[in-house]
């Protein structure tokens, strides 16, 4: 369907400048026209802003950003409430496009109305837009298409996509203040290495004194990091990309986030919040109606970490077997016993979502707790680390100040 960009005049005799989408100026004229917009211009969009996003989505260019699933499971839930009051799919599109929250969301919808109206499922049209939509989010809407039932699995799923929002966030705010400490404290020990020690060095050295051996070596660093820091930062910038190329490989990841869930606190934290992510996740797959070894695939891709999803895609194939989910995951080794044998209770009583779920409440108020364990952790280890350092460095200065002052 064209899409046209036009200039009106409103009811208030503002000036309003938007797009709209009709099979010609007419018809959208008309359309204009009964939302008391008196058209001044319009004009056939040229349409390469929307072809580039959509090649983007085809080819797999445009990737998921975590910052916008706020924004979808908004417009989500919107869509369900839409749907619910019995409105035809295309014309809840058109009404979400019409109060969407950006320009390129806004894009993603038009491109999604336009291929639901030349009869593509609704699954298989927001998988053109992986920056916006997941596998997860295609394959709950296929089932909720297949059953009749798409409204309630919106539903689902804008609830879904906002309690995964905040169980990333809780760790991501945990962690913001530890790191705006160590942040402040490299940048005073690197203002008093670079600045404050070589005047204070360069006055004990005019008067002839020998300086004692911690502050030798102070000296020593000091001189490296005002010569050399080019250096330095070159260093720092080969070291983090060696270590983004180390785990980008097949072999590095396995071993990294291995590393990761074995470090105390932060490892158990680490798993926690994938047993949160998997619980639920599978929990709402199955509740939506999507085949268990499909949605098995799924949860698998939503765990990010390596040895989690290898330890799951052994579960579906013995699933793939015959056998039942229980024991295979009690089999890998990664899965506490309290969560295979909850999953083992509900496949023998008929209620496995629902056990899924209890699973994912518990472990979502365990990472709150854990969370806050890693912080009282981690805040005093890098206070001490800091005082430490900064203790060293005034009393290596301090020291042939002291000594000065004797010889006087």
């Amino acid at each position: 369907m064209p899409i046209f960009e036009y200039k009106a005049i409103d009811a208030e005799n503002k000036v309003k400048k938007g797009i709209i989408d009709a099979d010609t100026p007419r018809d959208a004229r008309l359309k204009l026209k009964r939302d008391r917009l008196f058209v001044t211009d319009i004009k056939e969009s040229g349409g390469k802003k929307q072809a580039t996003i959509r090649i983007k989505g085809i080819t797999g260019v445009e990737t998921v950003n975590k910052q916008r699933n706020e924004q979808v499971a908004n417009v989500t839930r919107q869509m369900a409430s839409l749907l619910q009051a019995g409105i035809p799919l295309a014309e809840a599109l058109r009404m979400i496009i019409e109060q969407a929250p950006d320009k390129k969301i806004e894009s993603a919808f038009r491109d999604i109305r336009e291929k639901v109206t030349q009869g593509m499922p609704f699954g298989d049209a927001v998988l053109q837009h992986p920056a916006y939509f997941t596998d997860l989010y295609a394959n709950m809407v296929k089932a909720g298409e297949s059953s009749g039932s798409l409204d309630k699995v919106l539903v689902r799923l804008a609830g879904f996509l906002q309690a995964q929002t905040r169980l990333k966030n809780k760790v991501g705010a945990a962690l913001i203040y530890p790191m705006v400490m160590t942040i402040v404290g490299v940048i005073v020990v690197a203002v008093l290495m670079t600045f404050v020690v070589p005047k204070v060095t360069q006055l004990i050295e005019g008067r002839g004194q020998t300086l004692p051996g911690p502050t030798r070596v102070l000296v020593a660093i000091s001189k490296f990091l005002v010569n050399y820091w080019l250096l330095v930062l070159v260093g720092a910038l080969v070291l983090v990309a060696g270590f983004q190329l180390f785990i980008n490989s097949e072999r590095g990841r396995l071993l990294w986030d291995s590393f990761k869930l074995r470090v105390p606190v932060f490892g158990d934290l680490m798993r926690k919040q994938s047993m949160a992510r998997f619980s639920v996740t599978l929990s709402t797959l199955l509740r939506s109606g999507v085949p268990a070894l499909q949605a098995i695939q799924v949860t698998k891709a939503v765990l990010d970490n390596k040895i989690l999803q290898n330890a799951l895609q052994q579960v579906h194939d013995r699933v793939v077997e015959g056998t039942d989910l229980a024991t295979p995951m009690k089999m890998a080794g990664v899965f506490p016993p309290t969560v295979t044998y909850m999953v083992g209770v509900g496949e023998q009583a008929g209620n496995l979502e629902e056990m899924l779920e209890r699973i994912g409440a518990t472990y979502d108020e365990e990472v709150d707790l854990a969370t806050q364990k890693l912080t009282s952790v981690i805040e005093p280890m890098i206070i001490v680390a800091l005082a430490t350092i900064v203790a060293g460095i005034v009393i290596a200065i301090v020291m042939p100040l002291m000594q000065l002052q004797k010889a006087r």
